[in-house]
């Protein structure tokens, strides 16, 4: 197998901006907000995709993509299903890292801390205002299980659109609500020329103190 392109010739120059320990917010959640109003200002696509780390049964890092649903001082929260392997994977070591990544911005943002699920009535309030497939996926899909194929799932959802009618019908499953990420570390990332990138981190020194300092690039 080959790849037309010349892998290592690939190359782009970060030039858009520039950050500063004296530019940032000394709360690392308001300096995220800011970026990711910005993001959205771009009109970036999915500005709230991120990639969730986490570490599986076996002591393999793993990750995948998903959207940021929630932001407050306590924490970043996202939805799935409690059964899917990475709902397995929390629960074992409840630890979890999240990625965002905004190319058109140059900038990078690495999140890390303790996750845990959020209160039954939060997730409950943010399933009702999905979109009525959506509901009826969250009851669907034995996510991250095996099945034999796509038949499987569309017999699957024409039982439960048969079962219920519309979106105010559809009961939150026990299997599946949401998780916060409490950060106890931030580091923002903006592209520089000549790979010598901005890299700030906050470092949790205390239930409300951030340390912020500069990396290397």
């Amino acid at each position: 197998m080959s790849i037309s392109l010349e892998l290592s010739q690939l190359r782009q120059e970060y030039t858009r901006h520039e950050l500063d320990e004296k530019m940032v917010h000394l709360s690392p959640t308001h300096q995220f907000s800011i970026w990711f109003n910005e993001a959205l200002d771009s009109q970036i696509l999915e500005p709230n995709a991120f990639t969730l780390s986490t570490v599986d049964l076996d002591g393999f890092p793993t990750a995948r993509v998903l959207l940021l649903k929630e932001l407050s001082e306590t924490g970043f929260v996202f939805y799935t299903n409690y059964e899917s392997a990475k709902g397995k994977e929390i629960e074992k070591n409840p630890y979890g890292a999240m990625t965002f990544l905004w190319l058109e911005l140059q900038r990078q943002v690495r999140i890390k801390g303790s996750v845990s699920k959020v209160k039954r009535e939060t997730s409950g309030e943010y399933f009702k205002s999905r979109p009525f497939e959506s509901q009826l996926g969250a009851w669907v899909s034995p996510q991250s299980k095996i099945i034999p194929n796509r038949a499987f799932l569309d017999e699957k959802i024409q039982k439960y659109q048969q079962k219920y009618s519309s979106s105010e019908n559809i009961p939150l499953p026990d299997h599946w609500g949401g998780y916060v990420l409490n950060p106890t570390e931030m580091e923002f990332w903006q592209g520089r020329m000549g790979r010598l990138h901005d890299r700030i981190r906050y470092r949790l020194n205390g239930p409300q103190d951030w340390i912020i300092e500069r990396l290397a690039p």
